[in-house]
């Protein structure tokens, strides 16, 4: 009877471990395009924040950094700070979240503010730093990959609507910056886009765009309102400058 009861325990005990090690080794997946963004929240530099509700009907950027005072990750602040009109003017709301403490982004967020980054003056960072020493953002975001040691794979950009779904998403090593213009662009892109218009490759704001559908079915020049023109059956577009 006592055997069968150390047994038993012996049992339990191996079970209660290999279970608390798959939990600890459980790796959440990457939260898709047309999906809804995972809601979270957490300290920050500007308070406690819930996100992306408390953006409201607003775009939404996600910026992820694995450590603080990493050179890469502060040169790609400093030109999210110096872009802040230009995402404003666009109605986006960025938020960066990092594992390391909060206490650490208060230090890092005014040590940027006094650097003259590319001979611009210093610049306030306004968006809000997001504690996530505990990693459960990165984890619920699907950025910490098995394959990369430590946090370094937290380099993740998700892009979000109004409706809080996730439109885009971009991944980056940790020796190469992102490019903020074109994070930007991206958001113009999606903003400019509709059911049946699409930005072709590298378009701009202004540049002209592709549409699905062809606006006539019979395709010959004469029939084409103004506007719109082909470079192919396939290849519609609808001048930048055209009327809605």
């Amino acid at each position: 009877m006592k055997k069968s009861f150390l047994l038993a325990a012996v049992i339990l005990l191996s079970t209660g471990l290999l279970l608390a090690q798959a939990d600890e080794d459980k790796v959440n997946r990457i939260p898709l395009i047309g999906e809804k963004a995972p809601s979270f929240e957490a300290a920050s530099t500007n308070g406690t924040l819930v996100f992306p509700s408390d953006f409201g009907n607003q775009w939404k950027i996600l910026f992820a950094h694995p450590q603080d005072f990493t050179p890469v990750c502060s040169s790609e602040l400093l030109e999210l700070a110096s872009l802040q009109k230009e995402f404003d003017k666009r109605n986006v709301k960025l938020a960066v979240i990092s594992t390391s403490p909060l206490e650490d982004h208060k230090s890092w967020k005014k040590a940027l503010e006094e650097i003259e980054y590319k001979g611009r003056p210093a610049t306030k960072i306004k968006f809000p730093l997001i504690d996530d020493e505990n990693k459960l953002i990165s984890n619920e975001y699907g950025m910490i990959h098995p394959s990369i040691s430590g946090t370094k794979s937290v380099r993740g950009v998700f892009i979000i609507d109004p409706e809080n779904i996730i439109r885009a998403v971009s991944f980056y090593p940790m020796n190469v910056g992102r490019n903020s213009e074109e994070i930007l662009r991206t958001v113009e892109a999606l903003q400019a886009a509709d059911s049946q218009l699409m930005t072709p490759s590298d378009w701009k704001p202004g540049d002209d765009l592709l549409i699905s559908v062809p606006p006539v079915t019979d395709q010959r020049a004469e029939n084409v309102p103004d506007g719109y023109y082909k470079l192919a059956w396939f290849m519609w577009y609808k001048k930048g400058n055209a009327a809605n």
